[in-house]
């Protein structure tokens, strides 16, 4: 089963992190990065830019409206994810908690739903296993080419 970890911050935790060192905190990051590669886990992972950078697309009004950065309160955004390949959401659970990250900050563990969660008889759903078939063969094919 694939697991998303979601990184919030809250404001406070935002102010504590520009306390510590920049090395550090990508020395604590690498090393917990380094834990979940070692144990197989780490399907993906990244982090993302300040909200200031990103845009939102609202869908309530036709056309969409797109609002610059930065929204909402801090709470409501993230700041960086991981993907783990683990057995149980308990697994998933146990590495969120070994994150090196301090007061106001959060993990929101989700499943990332899958092909099979979905009903195998419908035209898009079928679709996409083909995509995903076919992508991993060229990605198998791309690899065999370049001697990997």
């Amino acid at each position: 089963m694939k697991y998303m970890l979601i990184m919030r911050s809250d404001d406070a935790a935002v102010e504590a992190f520009k306390d510590i060192p920049f090395e550090e905190v990508i020395e604590r990051m690498g090393r917990y990065n380094e834990s979940l590669i070692d144990a197989g886990v780490m399907a993906g992972g990244e982090g993302l830019t300040d909200a200031s950078e990103g845009v939102v697309v609202d869908f309530s009004s036709q056309p969409p409206v797109v609002t610059d950065g930065p929204y909402g309160e801090t709470k409501e955004l993230f700041n960086g994810f991981w993907i783990l390949q683990v057995s149980s959401k308990e697994e998933a659970i146990e590495w969120a908690s070994r994150c090196p990250l301090g007061p106001g900050s959060k993990l929101e563990v989700r499943r990332v739903t899958e092909l099979e969660d979905f009903p195998q008889d419908n035209e898009w759903i079928q679709k996409e296993a083909q995509w995903i078939a076919d992508a991993e063969a060229a990605k198998k094919a791309e690899s065999a080419k370049k001697g990997d």
